[in-house]
This record gives structure tokens, C-alpha cells and sequence, in this order.
């Protein structure tokens, strides 16, 4: 019996936001994949395997069929929506889809998810904690900027949910996790609640008992 290849493999963490963008997109896409877990907290980016596909040694990166490999959440969504509703066709649209996917890596991202990191990964007695004020008042910075556009706006990605509402979603809805309160962005709040009632949505799984004792602890 021939085995069915699967046209794609995702290695990702399940827990990780940039992780869980791929597959919120690929399960909204009704894409076939296969989904390889990988334990980035504790190294398993850093095997010899893992660096031969991506010597930057993160997640996700997704492997085609063919043995071509991408790396880097935004530009794997970029590529997955090509030619889909998830992605505008008017060029002004794409620009201001790609204008906010850049923002959430530059000025949302870096905030939000250290902050849910040192939650719930770094040691209880970590130095790293000392960071979190700053990262709070950051990520309520970005959440700010993000409240304002949804005041006018009930997307991201242009006219319609896409690709750049994916990519701040994911982190934006964790963002407790990292003790950063979503209580002063009622816009923010009602545009998750857009997202995850979109046809095919999937939640984020739930981190371990352990980590959730430390984000609880720590926020």
C-alpha cells in the first residue's frame, strides 16, 4: 500500500503564538498538513536535525513536499494566503496588511510574548522577571495603537479578516498570560471576539499545569 504524502509539515510549538498562526491559518484554509511538536523551551531547537532546517533554530517553519523549506510565522502566512480571501488583491490593501504584520513583529510581538515567556517559562528567582514592567507598559503601548486603528476599522488586513488580524491575534489573546490587562481596549476586546468566531477558528492549546501556575503567579 502507497502511503499518501502530505503536501506540507509544520514543526511548531503548540504553545507558542507564532506557532499557533500557521495552523489557525491552515485549519481556516482547510489545508492538509502534518504537524511535528517541537519543545523549543527546552532545546529541541538546537538538535542537529532541527538546525539542518533552520539554522536560526526557532519555530515554526513549515517543510513542502518538495523539501523546500520557510521559516519566520508572518512570511509562512504571507505564503499561505497567497491567492485566498485571507489576503487582499488591491495592492494598497496588501501594503496595509503587510504594514501591520510588521508591526506586530517589531512593536507588539517583542512585548507580549516575552512577557507570557518570562510568565510562565523563566525560573521563578530569573532576573528576567525585572523585565516585566517594562514589557507591560509597552505592550499597552501596542494595544494602544491597535485601539485606535479599531476605533475606525474593524479589521487589520484590509477590508475583511485575514492574515494581519492571524498575526496580532495570537498573542493579543494571551495576553494575561504575560499579566498585560486587555480591560482598557474595548475595541481590542471586540475584535477578538470577531476573530474567534470566524468559520474554522481554533483556540491556542492550553499550556501545562506547571506553566499556568507560574503566569498565574507571576501576573
Amino acid at each position: 500500500m502507497v502511503q499518501e504524502r502530505v503536501p506540507l509539515t509544520v514543526h511548531g510549538m503548540s504553545v507558542s503564538g507564532n506557532c499557533h498562526k500557521v495552523r489557525l491559518l491552515l485549519e481556516q484554509l482547510g489545508s492538509r498538513y502534518r504537524w511535528e511538536e517541537v519543545d523549543s523551551a527546552h532545546g529541541q531547537t538546537h538538535t542537529p536535525e532541527f538546525l539542518a532546517l533552520n539554522p536560526n533554530a526557532k519555530v515554526p517553519l513549515i517543510v513542502r513536499d518538495d523539501g523546500r523549506v520557510l521559516t519566520e510565522s508572518n512570511a509562512i502566512l504571507f505564503w499561505l494566503a497567497e491567492g485566498t480571501p485571507y489576503l487582499p488583491t488591491d495592492g494598497w490593501e496588501r501594503a496595509q496588511t503587510l504594514s501591520w504584520m510588521f508591526f506586530e513583529q517589531y512593536s507588539h510581538e517583542p512585548y507580549l510574548a516575552v512577557a507570557r515567556f518570562i510568565c510562565g517559562w523563566a525560573a521563578p528567582g530569573s532576573s528576567r522577571h525585572a523585565e516585566l514592567p517594562r514589557l507591560r507598559e509597552r505592550s499597552h503601548a501596542a494595544l494602544a495603537v491597535m485601539e485606535q486603528h479599531l476605533r475606525q476599522a474593524a479589521w487589520f488586513s484590509g477590508s475583511a479578516y485575514g492574515i494581519a488580524d492571524i498575526a496580532l491575534f495570537a498573542y493579543t489573546d494571551v495576553a494575561a498570560d504575560g499579566g498585560v490587562s486587555l480591560e482598557p481596549f474595548p475595541e481590542v476586546r471586540g475584535w477578538l471576539q470577531r476573530v474567534r468566531s470566524q468559520a474554522r477558528f481554533v483556540a491556542m492549546p492550553a499550556v501545562t499545569p506547571e506553566v499556568r501556575a507560574r503566569m498565574d503567579a507571576a501576573a
